[in-house]
């Protein structure tokens, strides 16, 4: 027995029926189809979720409340958070993010206003609390919203 000599068992080993390729393929009359029914027929096959006329389990299952497509999730930092940070430094996402207090931007930053800033920063977010506000300006820093 040598390697180039050896084959799979007789009968382990057969090609994929391809269906719907004519009679010319082996496949008889029907082409590997069978007999009538929805799965015989060019396009024939259910949409997703169909359940056989059943009713399906996204509409069995009870929606509650308002899904807003639209909604948009901050990614959200307190100003105790910004103490870490050196006087005069310019705070964006990209610094947040090396500093690891945010993770992903999501539709932007939110600065809140919870604790207190000792430091003189310029805050770039898109979207600040009105306490927080309040607080970067009292310290001597500035607010940018992008």
């Amino acid at each position: 027995m040598k390697l180039h000599t050896l084959k799979p068992a007789e009968g382990s080993r057969f090609e994929r029926n391809r269906v719907g390729r004519g009679s010319g393929s082996g496949n008889g009359k029907t082409a590997g189809r069978g007999q009538k029914g929805q799965k015989s027929r060019s396009g024939g096959r259910v949409r997703l979720g169909f359940e056989g006329g059943q009713q399906p389990l996204f509409r069995r299952l009870p929606k509650r409340g308002f899904q807003n497509i639209n909604r948009k999730d901050y990614a959200i930092v307190n100003i105790e958070d910004l103490n870490r940070f050196e006087d005069g430094t310019t705070v964006n996402f990209e610094l947040l993010k090396e500093a690891g207090l945010v993770n992903k931007e999501l539709s932007g930053v939110k600065i809140l206003g919870q604790g207190k800033l000792e430091k003189k920063l310029t805050v770039q977010a898109a979207k600040f609390s009105k306490a927080a506000e309040e607080a970067i300006t009292s310290a001597g820093g500035s607010v940018e919203v992008m």
